[in-house]
């Protein structure tokens, strides 16, 4: 293959990658989580505070992320990180970790283009059912519209990212004024009062263990501005400036989760509306506490306001993860760890074309699938994007020790401990039996399944890549092979490189 036909375009702005992370944090759980979890497991006060001090963590392990994208300006973010710090293994295992989380969270975006559908246009794509999955009754007509969004996001990203980057910016500014509307609608209500905010935390729970649950999930919450190294190939700016545009995207993300949970809960006491949502539920409807408090405040024109809010939001979403996933998927068949035909460049859209129909063929699982087991592996997703997290911040770390010329390296240092430490945090908590973030019997199956099946491949492959020489390995996953990394390789690493601000 040649050299040409490796190269990605460079056709995204700082608009662009700024728009990308935010559509990317800000999904479907903005909306469904409010109801679902956040007010029942955690009260206001403790989903705030949880909103807080996850982001506050995951700014640093964004910092982190900076240093690596001007270090190494490819795609395949972590993947390519885990393997200048600690080689290909490292590499193989987190890039595995994430690429189902990644696809996972493709899924629950375009299954919940079902959920906002049953509440926006009741019982009309609800014809033709199939079978009942977990609870969760799959349609024919649902199928068929999960089916369309998936294929015409694929298409979309198949052609290139210059107008799926325009479009991710128009559908961010959607996004933020739907949610504005949302909260400004809400507290205008004649029943708003700041004491339907009462209890602050939920009253089963410590306060501590209603912080911590939030927490926990914070790399679920906030996974999307990982999308921005995966991209680094494709910018058309200084890769300097990405640390900007994550931080600002990750506080962006906890302003709109912020006001969309407020709106929740400020309408009417929230245990009222709770109560409402369970007696919805055991009487076989729709229950979606968002959607609930848009019909209050707006009556027949708050499905058109939750309409921009909620679609602005998932397609962000699928749009986002379409680029991180198949930018993953290239780097990691780059260093022939996944089969070459992954690494294919289209010759006219310059798009990772293979692995964009791969991911369009995982996805289009979903509609069969049921909401409810898409949501099981996305539980166990927080796990792999931790996994993500704690190499990169570790492969961080590892850059400054054995760089030169680095300025202001007790800073830079202390910002990779705090990431490790987000890090380790998040993965203790949802694994750990008796943490009040500890993940379902469900999700834990699906997690065990995943691992059994990256075992296998990573046996089934490493022959290849393996006898590889070190500098083509790099070279396949850098772009070059000078570009000095941090394990024991076969070759000598050559000159410290330095990292500059």
């Amino acid at each position: 293959m040649a050299q040409e036909q490796l190269e990605l375009e460079k056709s995204m702005s700082p608009a662009q990658v700024w728009a990308l992370a935010l559509g990317s944090i800000v999904g479907w759980g903005c909306f469904v989580l409010p109801g679902d979890m956040f007010l029942p497991q955690a009260g206001v006060m403790g989903t705030l505070i949880g909103f807080g001090v996850g982001a506050f963590l995951i700014c640093f392990v964004a910092v982190c992320y900076s240093y690596m994208i001007k270090y190494a300006p490819v795609a395949g973010g972590a993947f390519a990180y885990a393997y200048v710090g600690f080689g290909p293994t490292a590499a193989f295992v987190c890039g595995w970790a994430l690429v189902l989380g990644y696809i996972a969270i493709i899924g629950i975006d375009v299954a919940a283009l079902a959920l906002i559908f049953r509440f926006l246009f009741p019982g009309v794509f609800e014809f033709g059912p199939l079978y009942s999955i977990a609870g969760w009754q799959v349609y024919t007509g649902e199928v068929i519209l999960m089916t369309t969004a998936t294929l015409l996001f694929g298409w979309m990203n198949y052609r290139g990212n210059s107008f799926a980057g325009k479009l991710q910016v128009a559908l961010a500014f959607l996004l933020t004024v739907g949610i504005v509307s949302l909260f400004t609608g809400s507290a205008s209500l004649e029943t708003a009062e700041l004491g339907n905010l009462l209890p602050l935390f939920a009253e089963h729970r410590s306060e501590l263990s209603c912080v911590l649950i939030i927490f926990a999930i914070s790399p679920f919450l906030f996974v999307g501005f990982d999308t921005v190294p995966q991209a680094a190939e494709e910018f058309t700016f200084d890769p300097a400036r990405a640390r900007n545009i994550m931080i600002i995207a990750i506080l962006c993300g906890v302003v709109l989760y912020s006001l969309v949970t407020l709106a929740v809960g400020i309408a009417i006491p929230y245990p009222e509306m709770l109560a409402k949502m369970d007696a919805m539920r055991a009487t076989g409807g729709t229950a979606w506490a968002t959607g609930e408090v848009a019909a209050m405040a707006f009556g027949k024109l708050g499905a058109v306001v939750l309409a921009c809010a909620v679609m602005g939001a998932v397609c962000t979403g699928i749009n986002g993860f379409y680029i991180a996933t198949s930018r993953l998927l290239l780097s990691m068949a780059r260093g022939r760890i996944l089969p070459a035909w992954f690494g294919d460049i289209h010759p006219k859209y310059r798009t990772p074309h293979k692995a964009l129909l791969f991911t369009m063929a995982i996805v289009l699982l979903t509609p069969f699938a049921g909401r409810s087991v898409v949501v099981w592996i996305v539980d166990m997703s927080s796990v792999g994007t931790g996994i993500g997290y704690l190499f990169s911040c570790l492969a961080a770390r590892r850059v400054l020790l054995g760089s030169e010329g680095v300025s202001d390296r007790l800073v830079k240092q202390f910002c990779c401990i705090m990431g490790i430490l987000a890090s380790v945090m998040s993965i203790v908590l949802l694994l750990v039996p008796g943490s009040p973030a500890y993940i379902s019997e469900a999700s834990r199956w699906c997690m065990v399944t995943w691992v059994v099946m990256g075992v296998f491949f990573y046996f089934s492959s490493r022959g290849e890549w393996a006898k590889l020489p070190e500098a083509t390995l790099r070279r396949s996953i850098l772009g070059r092979d000078d570009i000095p990394v941090f394990f024991k390789s076969r070759e000598p690493k050559g000159q410290p490189q330095t990292v500059s601000e």
